[in-house]
Formats: C-alpha cells, structure tokens, sequence
C-alpha cells in the first residue's frame, strides 16, 4: 500500500514523497530516498521494490526531489540538495508513522542525496551511501583530465529528457530518446544539451575545462555524518568508485568504521546479495536485531572486496585501512626495442628490478580510433577479453613473464612514464590484464586515461596515469599484460591534436598523432586501495 504526501521547505516549495507502508499498526523505523528520475521508480533498477522492505517493516519513502517528478521548483543539481535533505528529515521526523529511526540509502545521484546537508542538520541513524562521490570533476565526470564522454552525454540527455516531459515538449523527448537509441548522441549530444538544457549540470561540466581542478565543485559533508554508521557499496566496474573510496577515507579520517563492499557489479548491474547485505545493515541499526552474518558476501563490518579471477569475496583490513602503510609496491618496469605494437612477445613487463629500455611509437589515426570495451567508463562496461584489441597495430603491449607463484595483485595501479607527440595534443588509454596460463584470453582487470592538451605536448616529459582499482590474484603460470592506445572512443571523446579544436566524435579536424613513449625510467605500480588523507574536507 502506497500514497503521496507533499512537504513544504522552508522557502515555500512543495516536494512529493511517495510512502510505502508495512502491513500492521505503525510507527515504523523509515528508509528515505531522494531522487531525480520519478517516485515511482524507486531505484528499482538495482535495489529491490519498497514493498520488499516494507514485508521486513520498514515504511519507505521516497522524494521527487525539486524540479523534479512532481515536486515544484527549478532543478539545479547537487546544489540544491543540502537544504531539502534537511527539511525532508525534520519532516519525517514529525510524521506519526515514523517512530524516529531514519535510514537513508540508495545509489548514484540519490547516493549523493544522502550525504548534502547543513553542518548543524542532526544525522539520521545509518546511512548506505552507493556508487557516489564528493567531486564533480574527479567522481562524476572526469578522468584524467579527459570528459567523459559516453557517460556524461547518456546522463545528461536523461535528465534533459525528464525535464522536457515535465514541460510537456513531447517532440523534444523524442529527439533525445533516438539520439540515445540509434547512438547519434555520440556526435550530436552536446548541442543536444545546449538546446534542451542549457543550464543543466552535465552540459555545464562538459563545458568546464577537465584541466583546472580550481574551477570545479566539491562538496562537503558534516563531519558528524561521516561518523554516523554507514555501508558504502561499490563496483569494480563502476565510475564512481574512487568518489566511494574517497568517502571510505573521509570517514575513516574523523574516526568512523565504515562498512566498505566492492563487488562485481557495473553501475547498473550488482551482484545478487547485495539486497540482503542492505537488509542486514538497516535491520542492525534501525531494529535492533544481531547481525546475521553467514557469509562475506552480507558481513555489514570491515571491508569486503571481490577477487575478480577467482571469483570470491575476500575481507581485508579488519583495522583502519587507511593506517596501512602508503608506500607503493616495487613495482614492475617497460621494456621493447620498437615493436610493441606488431609484436605481441616484444615489448615486456619486467619485475626483476631492473630499469626499463627502448622506446615505442603509438601511431593514433582518428578515422579507426581505438575502442574502449569493458572496464568502468565504456558502453559495454563490466569485465571483458580484450583479445582483439590487443591485436591492433596502434596498441603498445607489454607482457610480463609467467608467475612461478601467487600474486595479489590489489589497489590502485599507477603507471608512470616519459612521453611526447609530433601534435599538441594527445590521449593515453592504459589496460591492465590477465593472461590465464594455456588460455588466449586475455582478461582486463583495470583501465585508465591520461589527456594532454596543448604545446607542452610536443616536448618528452613526465606523464602520471592512475587506473581504476582492483584487486584480483595472479595463479602460477598467469602473465601480466600492460596495454597501452592513443584513444578510448567512445568512453573518452577523440583528442583531436589541435587545442583549437574541441574534443568530440571524429571529425575532418581531427589529426593522426604520432605518440612516442620513452621507457627508460617507466614503472607500473599499485598504491593502496585506500589513502589517508592529507588536506581538510572540500570546500563547497
């Protein structure tokens, strides 16, 4: 059973909640969602149905946030949400149904929702924060100083879209759905945006130069919400994860014990016992019950991660992770005398301690860019064999010798190495992989991307690429393999080697670009999954 109540913030917008109620007599402990895509949804693309929690007795709610759904108000993104996450607890908190004990969770835009409000705003109980960060630039848009391209234009035009049907501008929902549908808005989702919602977030970040880390948001949240209990649900395949793992450090940073899980999820697709997890926590701390861990997959303490090869959850760091020692692993250099990239046994990844040698040239031609698959940033994100990838002329590969015994391999990996272009402008996309011993697969672990803009690029200099995080075990006879392109099209726009032209689809502009990598003083290395941190919390 289900009906709508309206709230009134305290500048006079009315926000419409949806309340799902338990069978029985009430007052009820009460899970909260804010979101932007329609009450009605309820998150339902990764989180069970409000009536599944409503039969363990919880009444749920969940808010059209403003500007959204049926809620009155102009939507303005994240800024807008400190202040009604505010209203909205002091108003559940009055409400005769709930009996004072508040959980707030869901994922993505209504992870952030959950961690927006005024400093002097009590904390609600527990909260399940999933997929989120603080930063705009460096947890929701950005990477390596590149847009993202597929994601930020795909979110984007679903936020534009909703507002159109909240205008009633039917032929311009149309227009954006076969954009998304046919995968024209690859090249024509910018002015899309620009048409249909020029003051949105997306259109303003992709404008937003992904250089100048000044220039963009990062929220903050109270510190005594980063104390409050909190379960923040991850993926290895999810672009949000290192906004999760900056939230794991925050908190561990003022003294709370988060309970961190990663999983084999993709942003959209989690893994089963994901629910029942949520479940455990919310019924430890809004109902009083024991925790009824039978499995890693549901312990709600520690943290939780899952072994990508072999296919396990493992738990780490039953102290703060963030104690853990900082400095990074030996690591493993490069070496090839030129041909990386027609000779897959040329170029090597050496972990002897030795130096790196010899020097490649990545030849990038915008007409057949290099594709992303897999990984967390692509259209097909989630783990991948990237056999035919690497079998690309323009894709440098170094592989390292077979494991003569068990290697773990978790953190987040960081190449660094010496490089220029004949162009002012070019692209890095980097794979980290595994080759299964008497296997061809080769199966991706990790990616990441490096832009550099501008006349610096014509000169050799140091070049710093982090990858996404992972954790996965090397078996005796496995081999390593660095993969390394000048494109990432379509997760990455194309660099197209002139700064006066902007990043986008391939176009006439675009150059071929000549990218040398010098390997002398190249390293691969895994820093910590988590780091302590350094400076204080963001500014707003």
């Amino acid at each position: 059973m289900f009906a709508d109540a309206d709230l009134i913030t305290q500048d006079g917008t009315t926000l419409v909640s949806r309340l799902w109620r338990p069978q029985g007599e009430g007052p009820w402990p009460t899970l909260l969602m804010r979101q932007p895509y329609g009450r009605a949804i309820a998150s339902t693309v990764t989180l069970p149905h409000p009536q599944w929690w409503c039969r363990h007795g919880f009444l749920v709610v969940v808010q059209d946030v403003r500007g959204q759904g049926d809620s009155q108000g102009s939507f303005a993104g994240f800024s807008q949400e400190a202040n009604d996450t505010a209203d909205t607890l002091n108003w559940l908190r009055g409400l005769p149904e709930v009996n004072g004990r508040i959980g707030l969770y869901g994922f993505s835009y209504q992870g952030l929702t959950q961690l927006l409000a005024p400093e002097e705003c009590p904390p609600p109980d527990c909260i399940a924060p999933a997929m989120c960060g603080l930063d705009e630039r460096n947890h929701w848009s950005c990477e390596g100083e590149a847009h993202w391209w597929h994601l930020g234009l795909g979110w984007g035009l679903q936020l534009a879209a909703l507002q159109a049907r909240r205008r009633g501008e039917q032929s311009s929902w149309e227009e954006i759905r076969r954009s998304l549908e046919d995968g024209s808005y690859l090249r024509d989702g910018l002015r899309l945006l620009e048409e249909h919602d020029p003051h949105g977030m997306a259109v303003r970040w992709l404008h937003q130069s992904a250089h100048d880390a000044s220039a963009w948001i990062r929220h903050s949240v109270p510190e005594r919400w980063l104390q409050t209990p909190m379960l923040l649900l991850g993926g290895w395949w999810d672009p949000h994860l290192r906004g999760l793992l900056d939230l794991a450090e925050r908190s561990y940073a003022v003294g709370g014990q988060p309970a961190l899980h990663i999983g084999p999820a993709t942003h959209l697709q989690w893994w089963p016992q994901s629910s029942n997890l949520l479940l455990n926590f919310f019924q430890q701390h809004l109902q009083n019950h024991p925790s009824t861990q039978t499995s890693d997959e549901i312990a709600i303490t520690g943290v939780h991660l899952w072994n990508q090869t072999n296919a396990c959850w493992e738990r780490t760091h039953t102290t703060n992770p963030a104690h853990q020692p900082t400095e990074a692993s030996p690591g493993w250099s490069l070496s090839s005398a030129g041909l990386a990239c027609l000779d897959p046994s040329e170029g090597a990844l050496i972990n002897d301690g030795s130096n790196g040698s010899g020097q490649v040239v990545i030849v990038h031609d915008p007409w057949r860019p290099v594709p992303a698959v897999g990984g967390h940033l692509s259209p097909t994100a989630g783990p991948v064999d990237r056999a035919s990838v690497d079998q690309r002329s323009d894709v440098a590969l170094f592989t390292g010798a077979p494991v003569s015994q068990r290697l773990q391999l978790s953190g987040r990996p960081m190449l660094q190495l010496v490089g220029f272009a004949d162009q002012p402008g070019f692209d890095l996309s980097v794979a980290l992989s595994r080759l299964p011993a008497g296997s061809e697969a080769v199966q991706q672990l990790s990616t990441g991307v490096l832009r550099t803009i501008g006349e610096s690029a014509l000169n050799p200099r140091p070049l710093t690429l982090e990858l996404q995080a992972l954790h996965a075990t090397l078996n005796p006879g496995d081999r390593l393999r660095l993969s390394i392109a000048g494109a990432a099209w379509p997760a990455i726009a194309v660099n197209p080697g002139d700064p006066n032209v902007p990043c986008g689809a391939p176009n006439a502009d675009c150059r071929v670009i000549s990218i040398a990598l010098h390997l002398e003083s190249a390293q691969l290395q895994m820093l910590p999954l988590l780091l302590p941190q350094t400076g204080g919390t963001p500014a707003d």
